[in-house]
């Protein structure tokens, strides 16, 4: 196995082109997982942990634009009010020592289904950007998923970033699974409400072939939140808005809970989600 350490982006960029197959790695918090159960073997490496333009955040016009390196645990502590979703979903990733290495880059380099930034990513509607030496693109999260652990990306791209609107509304995450830490979720949810546009967002994790949008559920909600008052949402939207949450899923039943289980989590996932996040804005229990 070939063993790429290119030092900066350009570098990293022309090594990606002339090793395709080059298995990109920075945490390793999956890549070495594979490779240590022998599940993968790829024909190279390429460590990008010297790269430091993938470390760095800040703002690009009204968004918010942050590297593909930057770590769960300075999600948490740099940039929870920027991204309060993505935030409490990086508290739940594994250990303390998973989340000083993890990154939402390598979450999205692998494309799992029951990743646990991808929910957070849909519901804030996100931007990712992907490079190659032919250029830089930026495409939605919406379609940047194809298929269990498959994306958009091509062979010869490597994820610079991902941006999201740089002033978030009030976002909320939550997920079920068999314990509290060290654990891939059976199903998890994610909610933002934008108050100024009325838009709400949702991203559905672990319950279908690839991280998925409640469109319907989303599209009820902004119609009947009561956004001018901030009164209390009636029972019936609440429990419409958890049975439409549910029906979005396309879940399979296996090891970690079955079809049904799951979508009777994400109903109960999204009514506590929206009870949090009208809270946070506000609005009357």
């Amino acid at each position: 196995m070939e063993f790429l350490r290119p030092s900066d982006w350009d570098e990293a960029l022309a090594a990606k082109a002339a090793h395709p197959d080059a298995m990109p790695i920075a945490g390793g918090t999956d890549v070495m997982v594979d490779l240590n159960f022998d599940r993968s073997r790829p024909t190279a490496l390429l460590d990008l942990t010297r790269v430091t333009a993938l470390t760095d955040w800040g703002t690009d016009g009204d968004l918010l634009r942050v590297g593909a390196g930057v770590t769960y645990r300075r999600l948490i502590d740099e940039l929870a009010g920027r991204v309060p979703g993505l935030a409490l979903a990086s508290r739940t990733v594994g250990s303390p020592q998973i989340r000083n290495r993890a990154t939402v880059g390598g979450n999205l380099g692998s494309a799992s289904p029951a990743g646990d930034a991808h929910p957070a990513l849909l519901a804030a509607g996100a931007l990712v950007e992907l490079a190659s030496t032919r250029g830089t693109r930026r495409v939605p999260v919406t379609e940047f998923f194809v298929g269990p652990k498959r994306s958009v990306k091509t062979p010869d791209e490597l994820i610079a970033a991902f941006l999201v609107p740089a002033r978030p509304g009030v976002e909320q995450f939550a997920k079920v699974g068999t314990r509290n830490a060290m654990v891939i979720a059976v199903c998890s949810f994610a909610l933002a409400l934008d108050p100024q546009t009325r838009a709400v967002g949702t991203g559905i994790g672990s319950a279908g072939p690839t991280p998925l949008r409640a469109t319907e559920a989303a599209e009820f909600l902004a119609a009947e939140l009561p956004w001018e008052t901030r009164g209390a949402v009636p029972a019936a939207v609440r429990a419409r808005f958890g049975e439409l949450v549910g029906a979005a899923a396309r879940p399979i039943d296996d090891v970690r809970g079955s079809a049904d289980y799951r979508r009777h989590a994400l109903a109960v996932l999204a009514r506590r989600t929206l009870a949090w996040a009208w809270t946070d804005l506000g609005g009357a229990a």
